[in-house]
């Protein structure tokens, strides 16, 4: 062995610029939505089936074709495939590079890796072929001009078109337009994109819990400090900030439930229905102690219960006309998102209580009927927006005033909010907004005028539980709870349809009553569930249904869960793990998956009579901490998915010397620099201070970057504060 080179923690910086970026691959197209099927082939392009061109878009691509005006018919088959790569399902990750959109796919130029998801095919170097066939070839309106590219060229030759004009080198003309397929990545080569049909090793034969907390909670959300503390938040209206025990420890949440965060139960209205449905914590929370609780209240018993009615003349809905659903006249009760502020410290993310008192009401509406009102709210990743799902309102059922599908109501939909920005009083009467929101520019409404500035998307029944991917934010997954047959879970995308009440999943639904009219299916490209259950696969005794949306496994405590997405039916009789195939696809395969309590579980657990199960009560949510470990917020209580070997279950990739996953430390203030070491006979990544960037001392050292990003190794321990990478 070589001699321990020691690295600075002052380098930290230069370590994450070497960090590769995670793969971020689906099917997109270059506006963010999702592709849609097509009912014929297009006549121009050739795709079929999945496509992000309709009839139109391929008629004005066949146009530009023909401006071209390329008379080498070799060259001109390979600039009508690359116009066409526009219309390909992927089409948002070719045309886009580093967040830099590009006026051209990124043509593949052989380079693959080996641990590219895209098919073998992307080892042609298309680029080359594109310049060897094409360069002395004039093409009027050239897509590869050096200033479309935001690159210098040869100087401008007006009297050419051709390729050798603009480019000293085929070098020079694939290092603007070329790219290799990775692991991160795809590229053009000539031919619809295709992955490889591999499928993910190692099965997984059970779910391990353990049991760390009694208490019910309907929510719960890592301290944006990226320490090893969560909050949980009850329906009746209190929310809790708790440290998260290490796996293995023998230890439960710690906190202590007399002394919440804070307290809300004075303006929460609280019965079955309603309460508390969900938090949000703002992503510089640490800096300014921002954050906000989504809530149900009561305008007969709290006079802050003031927001305007959801059935109104703009829905063609008269609330006069509404019988009173369950003992309440229409629009009693109310959804509320308000924002709060965590009480001064010197540093926000120490703080471990806030004031019951809002800073600013952002959003009220009343709601017609006394169910289906969803109310989870959370922060987009990437863009820093708060998503709101909301349900269809409920009613006699089937979406009677067909809410979902209509685009001047917000009930049935996601919104898309700006907290950051607060608009003006000329523009919440200008946009007719609902509080106090600033729109973001790039919601759907600026290409369909018909929508709610605030839609994100529509055709929604009643979301329950939602999730952006840690690896990949772009997976935005989101359950939605189903009528009589079909429970569902969908990828969310700009602008997408989900299709309720026009289909129940991808079942043609039928309502019972419409005083609201319907929407017949001709008038809508629905986009349908990637995976879901019929009602008849679950508990039959209890003759319903509910799903709980969950999260994509990204713990290495269970490494033959990780990858896939796990979510589960309220009534706790079944629990899936939902395997994408091939990676990056969007075609999912969900597989009904045992679970049991460990025997060491710190809490013991009970059974269901009369099976082997855990007797979890009613799955209520899910949840994710900074370490990336699972979390079943259950009725009986708070349950934390670890290691297999823990309940007997097999993982050919578990390492049997593990002792947990990775558990977040201390607040911040408390983190001391230290030296990690690496030998300078492994490979040359830097590692640094674990309290700072996330390295903890189990059988893998991993590192997170601010952004959430995460780089894992094996390695050995040799002595406290000293690692060798394997």
């Amino acid at each position: 062995m070589g001699a321990i080179t020691a690295i600075s923690f002052l380098f930290l910086n230069f370590l994450l610029l070497l960090l590769p970026g995670p793969s971020s691959s689906l099917p997109l197209c270059i506006d963010s939505r999702a592709p849609f099927t097509l009912n014929t082939s297009l006549s121009f392009c050739p795709y079929n089936g999945s496509s992000c061109c309709n009839t139109t878009h391929d008629l004005q691509l066949q146009k530009q074709f023909q401006a071209m005006n390329i008379s080498d018919a070799a060259c001109a088959s390979l600039l009508k495939s690359i116009l066409c790569a526009r219309c390909d399902p992927y089409s948002a990750e070719l045309f886009t590079v580093s967040s830099v959109p590009r006026p051209v796919a990124v043509l593949c130029n052989s380079s693959v890796s080996a641990n590219s998801s895209q098919s073998s095919q992307a080892q042609n170097d298309f680029c080359s072929n594109v310049w060897d066939t094409c360069q002395n070839v004039n093409i009027l309106n050239s897509p590869f001009s050096p200033s479309l590219r935001g690159q210098t060229g040869l100087p401008a030759n007006s009297s050419s078109n051709k390729l050798t004009a603009a480019w000293q080198s085929k070098a020079d003309f694939c290092n603007a337009f070329g790219g290799g397929s990775t692991d991160g990545s795809l590229c053009y080569d000539g031919e619809p994109v295709t992955l490889n049909n591999t499928e993910t090793s190692s099965s997984p034969r059970g779910l391990c819990l353990e049991k760390i907390g009694n208490g019910s909670y309907l929510s719960m959300v890592a301290h944006p400090d990226g320490s090893n503390r969560a909050f949980f938040s009850s329906q009746q209206g209190k929310i809790w900030l708790a440290t998260i025990p290490e796996q293995g420890s023998g230890k439960t949440l710690g906190f202590d439930e007399s002394t919440p965060f804070v307290d809300l139960t004075d303006e929460v209205y609280f019965n079955t229905e309603f309460g508390m449905m969900g938090m949000a914590f703002h992503p510089n929370f640490a800096q300014n102690g921002r954050f906000f609780a989504s809530f149900n209240c009561d305008k007969v018993k709290w006079p802050g219960c003031t927001g305007r009615c959801s059935c109104n003349s703009e829905v063609n809905c008269d609330p006069s006309k509404l019988a009173p659903d369950n003992g309440a006249q229409p629009c009693q009760y109310q959804t509320v998102i308000a924002e709060y502020t965590a009480n001064d410290t010197a540093t926000k993310s120490l703080g471990t209580t806030a004031k019951p008192l809002e800073v600013r009401r952002i959003f009220t509406m009343g709601l017609p009927f006394t169910s289906h009102h969803g109310g989870q709210i959370l922060f987009g990743p990437s863009d820093g927006y708060l998503y709101f799902m909301m349900g269809d309102g409920g009613g006699a059922g089937g979406d009677p005033h067909n809410f979902s599908q209509n685009k001047k109501s917000l009930l049935g939909k996601i919104m898309r909010l700006d907290v950051d920005n607060m608009p003006s009083a000329a523009e919440i009467i200008k946009l007719d907004l609902w509080g106090n929101y600033s729109i973001p520019k790039d919601n759907p409404f600026s290409e369909d005028s018909d929508l709610r500035p605030e839609i994100w998307a529509l055709g929604l029944r009643n979301p329950w539980r939602c999730s952006f991917d840690s690896e990949r934010p772009s997976y935005f997954m989101c359950a939605d709870v189903g009528q009589d047959t079909y429970e569902e879970v969908d990828i969310i995308t700009k602008g997408g349809n989900y299709g309720w009440r026009v289909y129940e999943g991808s079942n043609p639904f039928t309502p019972q009553q419409s005083p609201g009219g319907n929407t017949s299916s001709e008038s809508i490209s629905p986009i349908f569930p990637v995976m879901g259950y019929y009602h008849s696969d679950v508990n039959k005794k209890e003759g319903s249904a509910s799903i709980t949306g969950g999260y994509f496994f990204r713990s290495q405590i269970d490494p033959c869960m990780y990858g896939r997405y796990l979510y589960g039916d309220l009534y706790a009789g079944a629990m899936w793990a939902a395997t994408e195939t091939p990676e990056n696809s969007g075609n999912f395969t969900s597989t009904k998956i045992p679970f049991s309590c460990g025997r060491d579980s710190p809490i013991q657990c009970t059974s269901v009579p009369g099976s082997a199960l855990p007797s979890l009560g009613y799955i209520f949510s899910f949840g994710e901490d900074n370490g990336k470990d699972n979390f079943i917020l259950a009725s009986s209580g708070v349950y934390r998915v670890v290691r297999p070997s823990r309940c007997n279950y097999t993982c050919s990739k578990e390492n049997a010397t593990a002792v947990g996953s990775p558990s977040p430390t201390s607040p911040p203030s408390s983190a001391k620099p230290a030296t990690w070491f690496i030998s300078q006979d492994s490979s040359p990544v830097l590692f640094f201070a674990a309290a700072f960037v996330g390295c903890y001392l189990v059988n893998r050292c991993y590192l997170v970057n601010r952004d959430g990003c995460m780089l894992y190794m094996s390695f050995v321990l040799v002595q406290e504060n000293e690692i060798i990478v394997q």
